[in-house]
């Protein structure tokens, strides 16, 4: 299997809010209709916070100025190639958040209200993650089609 790598990551603000980008725009996305934090893929050369740099500035147009790394999801599927998305948080960013994403609607969302979006099942397990402030984790999550039949958190396998 191939695997791919791309990074995925959440503008938190001082209300308490991530930064969503809900993919309505693109005819063929994996994402198509879900909601997900903003990121992308590799350029060849890249490390993952370059990546993620870039990506931000890209979708968002915001240059970030204080990010942490938080975890490496792998995703597995069948049918589809393998990824390695490492994951960020930012609180921290200089520029105005673009009017325009072609990739699809940007908006601020409360946490505590974004498991209740259309996302991915195991979107919620990283996102619990983040919110009890988890040290830097590795996360395989394996789906079939759009369900998740499998999440192994750090060697252990959780129930699904």
């Amino acid at each position: 299997m191939k695997m791919h790598n791309s990074t995925l990551g959440y503008l938190e603000n001082a209300q308490g809010e991530y930064l969503m980008l809900h993919r309505v725009k693109k005819k063929v996305d994996v994402n198509k209709d879900k909601w997900i934090g903003v990121g992308g893929h590799f350029e060849e050369g890249e490390s993952p916070d370059e990546c993620f740099c870039r990506e931000v500035l890209e979708e968002t147009g915001l240059t970030l100025t204080n990010f942490r790394f938080r975890g490496v999801v792998t995703f597995l599927n069948e049918g589809w190639d393998g990824e390695y998305m490492y994951l960020f948080t930012a609180d921290s960013w200089t520029g105005e958040l673009a009017r325009d994403c072609d990739e699809g609607e940007l908006a601020w969302v409360p946490k505590e209200k974004v498991a209740e979006l259309p996302i991915w099942e195991g979107d919620k397990i990283f996102l619990k993650l983040l919110a009890e402030d988890h040290p830097p984790f590795l996360l395989t999550l394996e789906y079939r089609g759009d369900k998740l039949i499998r999440a192994v958190l750090d060697g252990e396998t959780l129930s699904v």
